[in-house]
């Protein structure tokens, strides 16, 4: 039987395994399965390729048509995701664990491009945070922007999630500009390879945006420049001999890693066997030890109840694990596989024996694993492993000890201090889990953990019914931990696309700003409008474009209508002498509301036009109160253009509105949906 090549994708073609090719084994049967390797791949090469072909194509772009590329790769992957379901099964896993690996993988580049249409511009560079006022009259302003890094992304994956790997690091590049050369894990860089193969098929990514080594980099990491990003998942000693180069400490060279996790599941003190968060608590762990047989970055490793609670933790774990099937993962009834080689076999229970030199095997006997539909001797099957440790305060194995598949070790805790205590001699974790119901143990374990867990996961009755589970890292939510867990961030919807910008301050005048950032800043160059800016659509409206409107005259009659009509009857606008006591007003005021409904009388359009809806406010702020006999006028400015779908885009104006002194009185930031045509 010929083995399966394992190609690489290299500055535009594919470059099939030459002779110091690695040979990856089959999961299941332990036979020869693929080859993968090239040693004479052209590294630097294949960078310029990515910097001079990928960077500017993918620069050229705004976020809005990175976005809309990353949908059509997920959904086109979608189309053709039984072909990586197929392959998946010889990396030991089931098939319930490649819906995890491919569907999860979709999903997340589905959710970077909703992210990149919902809450970055239609631009080239994105804005962080207001604009500060660096001088007293305004001329002279400062903006914080971020621009896509010139370099390449150097995506290091781990063999566990061959397809949701490279995806959660593929996608937040890609939306910020940033060409990719991934290099998967050897054992089941096969997977890898097909999918982005399916990539590349539809056509829709620019040259050099996306790149595969199917085995060894060489020396390409030290061919990198300060514009480049090292995204790396793995162990810590890989971690650290790579960041540890000197090419990449000397030219500070980023490197995002996320590492070995001895990550905990605390039960609850309230939550007592017959309890729905005990029951939780014994399917949660149950779960997160035996999905992708163990292998996941984010799996309970240490189990933590109340010392009167470990022993029925212990029988009611140790019968859901009795219940688990483990076998072939093609077949229907198998729940759990084998773990990805039988050098993976050795490597976890050489570490489970570390553990139990200070802790008790309670469950699980390595060598009588009952396995369907398989030869145990030649797959690289392990049964679930459950260990106790009854002294966990002088024990070291079980806190600083990953045992890589479905080994798990649970100790009793004596009160919550204690419980915080153990999770955090984990040295650093990317998830803590807490079943309990107590907000004030919730309390307790956010401010007393949560420096050294990336994330802190609660759960309970009320919210179990739509909960993620804790070893399910979601693409809005930063991914990454602490100390050992590697130090890193990824994921966190936009905070994940920052790791592949530079934030710049920049410094000028309102004009400059503007241009710069294509947004309206007050006090730049007003564009007078042609017509009403309600009357033009949202193609035909220019950023700056204003309009000042004429001015009314508030009246006290107009404050005691409103009063009356609201039912807002508050003290400052009805009671002079207690408006007059009041330090912030000179008597009764007018509502801030009612200025706000006369501002939109001055400016608002009655006919029907472009204008289809207005959809809220932001940064609303009264500046100075408005009594009766004031007189109230306002500038409408476009601040901002944000397309959103083929009819309708999002139009943002500044609205100022000022006194018969000019003195501001408010300020906000009015959203319509404006028609496109």
């Amino acid at each position: 039987m010929s083995l399966l090549e394992v190609q690489s994708f290299a500055a535009g073609h594919w470059r099939a395994p030459d002779a110091h090719a690695r040979t990856i084994e089959n999961a299941v049967t332990g036979a020869p399965m693929a080859l993968a390797g090239n040693d004479a791949l052209d590294v630097a090469g294949m960078l310029d390729y990515a910097r001079t072909k990928g960077g500017p194509a993918l620069r050229a772009l705004t976020f809005h048509d990175r976005a809309r590329m990353i949908k059509a790769l997920a959904l086109h992957l979608g189309q053709h995701k039984q072909a990586l379901y197929d392959l998946s099964y010889a990396t030991g896993a089931t098939l319930a664990d490649h819906k995890i690996d491919v569907d999860g993988g979709i999903g997340t580049m589905l959710v970077f491009a909703s992210k990149g249409r919902r809450e970055m511009p239609d631009a080239q560079v994105y804005l962080d945070g207001p604009v500060e006022q660096l001088s007293r009259q305004g001329s002279f302003l400062g903006q914080h922007i971020c621009t896509p890094l010139q370099g390449v992304a150097i995506q290091i994956n781990a063999f566990n999630f061959p397809v949701w790997g490279m995806l959660e690091k593929l996608a937040p590049a890609l939306l910020a500009g940033v060409p990719s050369i991934v290099k998967p894990a050897t054992a089941t860089c096969y997977v890898t390879e097909r999918a982005v193969r399916i990539m590349l098929d539809i056509g829709i990514l620019p040259e050099g945006a996306l790149q595969l080594v199917a085995g060894g980099l060489g020396d390409m990491l030290d061919h990198l420049t300060c514009q480049d990003v090292v995204g790396f998942t793995g162990s810590a000693a890989t971690a650290l001999k790579l960041r540890s180069k000197p090419h990449l400490l000397q030219n500070s060279i980023r490197f995002v890693a996320e590492q070995d996790s001895l990550n905990a599941s605390i039960l609850g003190p309230d939550a007592a066997p017959g309890t729905p968060e005990f029951d939780l608590f014994i399917k949660e762990t149950h779960r997160e030890i035996t999905t992708k047989a163990g292998q996941k970055c984010t799996a309970i490793r240490r189990i933590m109840a109340p010392q009167d609670h470990v022993d029925a933790v212990i029988a009611a774990l140790s019968d859901r694990l009795a219940g688990t099937v483990i076998g072939d993962p093609a077949l229907d009834s198998t729940q759990m596989g084998a773990l990805v080689s039988n050098a993976q076999k050795r490597d976890v229970l050489q570490q489970a024996a570390l553990i139990g030199q200070e802790a008790t095997r309670v469950f699980g006997d390595p060598d009588a694993v009952a396995v369907q539909g398989a030869d145990a001797t030649k797959g690289a099957f392990v049964p679930p492993m459950l260990f106790h440790c009854d002294d966990p305060d002088i024990a070291r194995h079980v806190h600083d000890t990953e045992a890589f598949g479905p080994v798990s070790t649970i100790m009793g805790y004596r009160d919550t201090d204690h419980a915080i205590t153990l999770a955090n001699r984990g040295g650093g974790s990317l998830v803590l889990s807490v079943i309990t119901r107590d907000p004030d143990m919730a309390r307790a374990v956010a401010t007393g953990a949560g420096a050294l867990h990336g994330r802190i996961y609660f759960n309970n009755r009320d919210s179990m019914g739509e909960s993620t589970g804790h070893g399910s890292p979601l693409p809005h939510m930063v991914h990454g931990g602490p100390g050992r867990a590697g130090g890193g961030e990824e994921l966190g919807g936009v905070r994940g696309v920052m790791h592949y910008m530079q934030r710049t301050a920049i410094q000028g005048s309102p004009d400059i700003l503007t241009g710069i950032t294509g947004t309206w800043v007050p006090g730049a160059a007003e564009a007078k409008a042609p017509a009403h800016p309600f009357t033009r659509t949202f193609h035909e409206l220019e950023i700056g474009e204003t309009i000042h409107t004429s001015a009314r005259t508030v009246t006290l009659e107009d404050i005691e209508h409103f009063a009356r009509f609201t039912g807002d009857t508050f003290y400052a606008h009805m009671d002079e002498d207690a408006a007059k006591r009041n330090p912030f007003f000179p008597g009764r005021v007018a509502h801030g509301y009612l200025l706000l409904s006369f501002a939109a009388g001055l400016f608002v359009m009655p006919d029907e036009g472009p204008v289809l809806a207005n959809t809220g406010l932001d940064n609303l702020r009264f500046m100075k109160p408005v009594e009766a006999g004031d007189a109230i006028k306002v500038r409408l400015s476009v601040k901002q253009k944000t397309p959103r779908n083929e009819d309708y885009g999002e139009v943002r104006w500044h609205v100022t509105l000022t006194n018969q002194d000019d003195d501001p009185v408010a300020e906000y930031d009015l959203l319509t949906m404006n028609a496109r045509h």
